[in-house]
């Protein structure tokens, strides 16, 4: 850090040497005793007092607010906020800058305020550049990260909607994202109704938006109108199909309460057979041993686990196992399996379950970022709707 900030105070030094310099040649007198002393402080490892030297040396006009921008910059980058803040106002209030660099004034005073928290501050900065149509783009792309950190969404969906005018871009993804947010609000308020609407207003805004058909499921579901739950949860083939192991126990549960037991296994053997994954053999396999018992159930996982071997597959068939009365029924299941297993099946179920508690069950397709919990909006980069199952031996 102290090699990075020599190396930004060089070019400051050089400006205001070559101020005084040109300002000496005006009035016949010798560079000020100031710059030679902030000299001194530079070459000596005293970044500090040289940065509040040549700020006093640099009087504020056109040929100097770059220099003072970036020491601005300089400051905040450095964890220094309030020098950046105060700073950057010296700036914004001297007369004599030019229109341009009074905007790019205010741009980087907005940021101060947005490092310090100061998020009502920043807004109101980047509100005006918005009404001035100065640096429209950039205020409405910060202003959006204003108002998700304040999870102000109507705010957000409108400010989004100004965006999309502005850029020429659909902003009908990531507004849905936001209806999706004022549905779980209205929800928690008891707000069912509410929730609906902006869940439906979501779809309209954006068709393949699988979140949506989710949480309309989930409430349609939680008042008994497993029918139309139903039809939300399998919208989702067709939204996103990297989202069905999310939904694929809620489905089942719908057949059941409807009393449609063949059409479930109809509907996740279709689903076996195009997109594979581990919740629905998981799904399956339980199917089994409900209707024809743990033998059954573990025919159809090593049957599974032969073509698609997964930590989830395995641990589960240990279940079954475990489950089965005796020895001598676990042999005539399958030779593969001795009767010696169940001896060793708490040993292979403790490590099993240390390995699957160290694994992300979801990553950001963005950055990478790794989650044990489903985030519509990554924490990592921000980006909304990026985060998917794994899927490998690990996941899926």
């Amino acid at each position: 850090m102290m090699f990075e900030l020599l190396w930004l105070l060089l070019p400051v030094a050089a400006a205001s040497g070559w101020y005084a310099a040109r300002r000496a040649e005006g009035t016949g007198r010798r560079l000020t005793p100031d710059y030679f002393r902030g000299l001194h402080y530079l070459l000596n490892d005293q970044p500090d007092r040289a940065i509040e030297v040549f700020i006093k040396v640099l009087e504020i006009d056109e040929e100097t607010a770059e220099t003072q921008l970036a020491l601005g910059n300089l400051y905040r980058r450095r964890g220094e906020v309030d020098r950046a803040i105060r700073l950057h106002q010296n700036l914004v209030a001297r007369p004599a800058l030019t229109d341009d660099l009074r905007l790019e004034a205010h741009l980087e005073l907005a940021q101060d305020y947005l490092s310090a928290g100061v998020l009502d501050r920043a807004e109101d900065i980047y509100r005006d550049l918005v009404g001035a149509k100065a640096h429209r783009v950039q205020a409405l792309r910060h202003l959006l990260d204003i108002y998700e950190q304040e999870k102000d969404w109507d705010q957000a969906r409108s400010t989004a909607l100004e965006l999309a005018a502005a850029t020429g871009t659909e902003q009908g993804a990531v507004i849905s994202q936001y209806l999706c947010e004022g549905a779980l609000k209205s929800l928690t308020l008891g707000a069912k109704g509410e929730a609906l609407t902006l869940l439906r207003a979501a779809r309209e805004a954006h068709p393949g938006c699988a979140r949506a058909s989710l949480h309309e499921g989930d409430i349609l579901s939680s008042q008994g109108s497993y029918d139309l739950a139903l039809a939300a949860y399998r919208r989702i083939e067709d939204q996103d199909a990297d989202y069905l192991p999310e939904v694929i126990g809620r489905i089942r549960k719908c057949f059941d309460k409807l009393g449609r037991r063949e059409a479930a296994r109809g509907y996740l053997e279709r689903v076996l057979e195009r997109y594979g994954g581990m919740t629905v053999v998981l799904a399956l396999a339980e199917m089994s041993r409900e209707e024809r018992g743990n033998s059954s159930a573990i025919h159809f996982m090593l049957d599974a686990l032969a073509k698609r071997p997964t930590v989830r597959g395995f641990d589960r068939l240990l279940d079954f196992a475990s489950d089965t009365a005796s020895a001598e029924a676990m042999a005539e299941v399958s030779a593969e399996i001795s009767a010696e297993v169940p001896d060793h099946l708490d040993v292979m179920k403790g490590l099993l379950a240390q390995l699957m508690n160290d694994r992300p069950v979801y990553q950001c397709r963005h950055c990478g970022f790794a989650a044990r919990s489903l985030h519509w909006q990554c924490p990592g980069c921000k980006h909304w709707d990026t985060v998917r199952p794994v899927r490998g031996v690990v996941g899926e």
